[in-house]
């Protein structure tokens, strides 16, 4: 089972770093694009341009542990338009996601977070872009809320997941980060599974303001319930790093006690 973090307040890595074997994946937040004070088109991690010298230690620090082991990933999307941005001039703006990628080469995945309505022929363009020029070198994930795999209508994305997940690009999704946020429960993860999606590309996922020191427990019980019926359950995932529960000045101790499970 994969511990995931989703990491976009850069601070408080060196606390796993004494325990790095409890951490498989983590998630760099998040990669947009758009018009940098030069009116030149570029890629952003959040508010800055990724090469500028404000991000030294993250990169570092996401170096220094994938020589550890843990695979480090960037996100893409979430909230504001990078859907939108890219897909208005991908020739342009996809380029610089593939620079990124290169230049720091412990980067292993692409997790792709669409909120914002895009058509799936886009979707699947971007995949096999990704893919012709990555290969089976690059992770790619994608980043649903529960409901859209429960029933198999539109989503955020405005596109039927089910749909892109049985075509041809549909194989090249090595599992989905599930925002499970309404309801983390076994109910919801054995809904989705009942729904056709195998256990192991079904990661369960978590907001960090859901739970406290004291209601925790709670979630690691319904984990132990969907590994009693799912022993190939995917994994699970925080959103975010910084807040992950249950101890609100050591958030590494998540990673510790989802393993524990």
């Amino acid at each position: 089972m994969k511990t995931i973090y989703y990491y976009q307040t850069f601070v408080g890595l060196h606390d796993l770093m004494d325990h790095v074997q409890d951490i498989d994946v983590i998630i760099v937040s998040s990669i947009h694009f758009g018009k940098d004070k030069n009116n030149k088109k570029n890629i952003f991690l959040n508010d800055n341009i990724p090469y500028v010298p404000l991000f030294n230690e993250l990169w570092l620090e996401t170096e220094k542990l994938s020589a550890q082991g843990t695979t480090i990933m960037l996100m893409m999307g979430g909230a504001g338009f990078a859907y939108k941005e890219l897909f208005s001039d991908f020739d342009t703006y996809y380029p610089l996601l593939k620079q990124l990628i290169t230049d720091k080469s412990w980067i292993k995945g692409i997790d792709l977070d669409v909120e914002e309505n895009t058509s799936i022929d886009n979707i699947k363009m971007l995949i096999n872009q990704l893919v012709k020029d990555f290969g089976n070198f690059l992770i790619i994930t994608m980043a649903p809320v529960s409901s859209t795999l429960i029933t198999d209508g539109s989503s955020f994305a405005g596109f039927n997941y089910k749909e892109l997940y049985n075509s041809e690009e549909g194989k090249y999704i090595h599992w989905f980060n599930t925002q499970c946020y309404n309801s983390y429960t076994f109910e919801t993860y054995d809904s989705i599974i009942k729904n056709g999606y195998p256990p192991e590309k079904v990661v369960m996922g978590m907001e960090s303001g859901q739970f406290n020191e004291i209601s925790f427990p709670r979630a690691l019980d319904e984990i132990k319930k969907i590994k009693e019926k799912y022993p190939n359950l995917s994994g699970v995932f925080d959103w975010e790093y910084l807040n992950a529960p249950p101890n609100k000045n050591d958030p590494s101790e998540w990673a510790r006690c989802m393993k524990n499970c």
